[in-house]
């Protein structure tokens, strides 16, 4: 069941569509279960479907698709790298390997403190900061370096 905070959430979102148009706000809708519960389970997808008045099948394409939904946990915070061309011609490979050994993780996993979560993604356009990641995708860190790198895991070590 979705929390009343999440519905008063898309009771919102739906406000900018029309009414017979509120699956337009699941993107929406699965971001603000995500931001409560760190991930989005199948239940949950399917308590939106259900609010929504779309396919269950629907709300699962939509969050299996794009890179910054979490379909089983991934810790306190996820890092997820880019890794498309730009990135990769500009060291993704390398920030990922660094993050892999300071982490003790592989890509898709997470931290034995439960901690932090590591993740491919896709373009996130700012090619020109390459390579990059994002921190619980509200964070962009570009212009990554082991230095920069270390840091950003110390600060996140303190949250």
């Amino acid at each position: 069941m979705l929390s009343e905070q999440i519905q008063s959430k898309i009771n919102r979102e739906l406000k900018k569509y029309p009414a017979d148009q509120k699956q337009s706000a699941v993107m929406a809708a699965l971001r603000f279960v995500q931001d409560e519960k760190g991930w989005i389970a199948a239940e949950d997808m399917s308590d939106i479907a259900s609010y929504l008045g779309m396919a269950q099948i629907a709300v699962y394409e939509v969050a299996s698709f794009y890179h910054m939904y979490n379909l089983k946990p991934m810790g306190k915070h996820t890092i997820t790298v880019c890794t498309n061309l730009s990135c990769t011609l500009c060291g993704a490979g390398d920030t990922v390997a660094y993050l892999g050994s300071k982490l003790g993780i592989g890509l898709g996993e997470v931290t034995s403190d439960g901690k932090i979560g590591l993740r491919e993604g896709e373009c996130m356009g700012a090619c020109i900061d390459a390579p990059l990641f994002t921190i619980d995708n509200k964070k962009l860190c570009g212009r990554l370096t082991p230095e920069k790198i270390d840091q950003i895991l110390a600060d996140l070590d303190k949250s």
